[in-house]
């Protein structure tokens, strides 16, 4: 039988033997490398943007759309889009929402929206948001040049002060022209885009991969649908990545038509399965 010799044990004289030693350094090197890589890959997001310009997908008509919102298969609200080109380099969005039913008397939220891009570089130009609870009105007005956005944001019950933010990032999208920007694009089978945009109040890196094309049936008709998957990443003061705290995971269904319109949407969020769902479509007449 075969015995340690001291040198051999795991201490020797209360200290870590040379080879437990050696390994332990060895290790500590490797978690310093992964995690310099870590740090580097994280910093490095900003390279993995979609470049591509617009592409040449037709424009969407103008047109009036209902939508339905809810979760786990109950309807909590409902809205409606009207999507326009007032002018030839502009396009335009004008969205109205409110809760309904039982959910009203619990939660009562009227929200209007207005956006406005351009037709020519789909690149957003202002947006402006105002929410209507029970006790106070939110109001958000985003302006958007080449190196950013300037925020406004005023919360009250009555006259409040507006507060002032500024994010300084070139070529941002707001939530508007992000689609316009997504729908232009070839959508095939397995391709990745990454946006960053600027819905309202915070930045996100979204990743839209195209997962496919399937069959589905919404209240306003049957559609072969392109399926999209959405992920989002908060992007913080520092531009570091981080994880958003309310939303999960999502899942789009646009119409695989000439139209690419917005069917329905599936999001997993803190309080579970939330989805938007196209009730009715209505093209308007040329002018």
């Amino acid at each position: 039988m075969r015995t340690s010799k001291p040198y051999e044990a795991g201490i020797i004289g209360g200290r870590l033997r040379p080879g437990i030693l050696i390994r332990l350094r060895i290790l500590q090197t490797v978690f310093a490398f992964l995690a310099l890589c870590s740090s580097s890959l994280a910093q490095n997001w900003e390279a993995t943007i979609s470049k591509d310009p617009p592409g040449s997908f037709p424009e969407l008509r103008p047109l009036r759309a209902a939508y339905r919102f809810g979760w786990s298969g109950l309807t909590a609200a409902s809205g409606e889009v009207h999507f326009t080109k007032p002018s030839e380099n502009k396009f335009q969005l004008e969205g109205t929402g409110r809760t309904i039913g039982f959910v009203r008397a619990l939660w009562k939220l009227d929200v209007n929206y207005q956006a406005v891009a351009s037709a020519g570089t789909l690149r957003p130009i202002e947006a402006q948001q105002i929410e209507n609870y029970r006790s106070k009105k939110i109001s958000t007005h985003l302006t958007f040049t080449n190196n950013g956005v300037t925020r406004t944001r005023t919360e009250d019950k009555g006259t409040g002060e507006a507060k002032t933010r500024q994010f300084n990032f070139p070529d941002l999208f707001d939530l508007f022209s992000a689609m316009l920007y997504l729908r232009s694009q070839p959508l095939k089978d397995h391709s990745v885009y990454r946006v960053v945009a600027y819905p309202a109040t915070n930045a996100y890196l979204a990743t839209v991969r195209v997962l496919g094309r399937e069959k589905i049936s919404v209240h306003a008709g049957s559609y072969s649908a392109i399926k999209l998957d959405l992920q989002l990443k908060r992007i913080g003061k520092h531009r570091e990545l981080e994880p958003h705290r309310k939303f999960h995971r999502g899942t789009i269904w646009v119409s695989d038509d000439a139209e690419r319109l917005l069917l329905r949407i599936e999001a997993q969020v803190f309080v579970g399965t939330v989805f938007a769902e196209l009730q009715s479509v209505r093209f308007d007449k040329p002018k």
